[in-house]
């Protein structure tokens, strides 16, 4: 017999396989969509704000986001696998040092601020360098356009050119 804890991993597992739920901390900014049913109709309604708490307790997991409606705080408590979740997309992510910022219900302003983390980046920086203009370059380039390869023809003649020009130079100079 299955006990209740296996029946909602389970049900996790199939929930997140059809969810895409990104990874989002307490203190980040984030616009959850919430499906709303007026009669027959569904829309979405976006709810954009602080992350002030999250509660990971398998398929009870809920969060909660708190903002600013006309200078008052509005918080509101979500259940991450429930249905009316429709999408969640993370705005920025603060740098915080607790899991529960219930003390931004006091703060507003400036106070209420949250420093934004900065996300290091991971890898190597490769530098490119551009392609140097020569003779077999252009070649290469040459097209089926008649107008393309007059121009490839004349850029070939004027590079043998200055080939000869430098290399006279370089005679002259010794």
């Amino acid at each position: 017999m299955k006990n209740i804890e296996e029946i909602n991993r389970e049900n996790v597992k199939k929930i997140s396989a059809e969810k895409k739920l990104p990874d989002f901390f307490p203190g980040d900014i984030i616009k959850v969509g919430v499906r709303i049913t007026e009669g027959k109709r569904d829309r979405i309604q976006y709810f954009e704000g602080v992350c002030i708490a999250k509660k990971n307790r398998d398929i009870n997991s809920s969060f909660t986001v708190r903002k600013i409606s006309f200078g008052e705080g509005v918080e509101r408590t979500f259940a991450l696998f429930s249905p009316i979740v429709d999408t969640i997309k993370v705005i920025r992510s603060g740098k915080v040092r607790r899991a529960k910022l219930y003390y931004l219900r006091e703060r507003t302003g400036k106070s209420a601020k949250i420093a934004e983390k900065i996300k290091k980046k991971i890898g190597i920086d490769i530098e490119t360098n551009p392609e140097q203009v020569t003779e077999e370059n252009v070649i290469k380039q040459v097209t089926k356009d008649d107008k393309t390869e007059t121009a490839v023809d004349k850029n070939v003649e004027s590079l043998k050119k200055d080939d000869e020009l430098k290399e006279d130079s370089a005679k002259e100079a010794k």
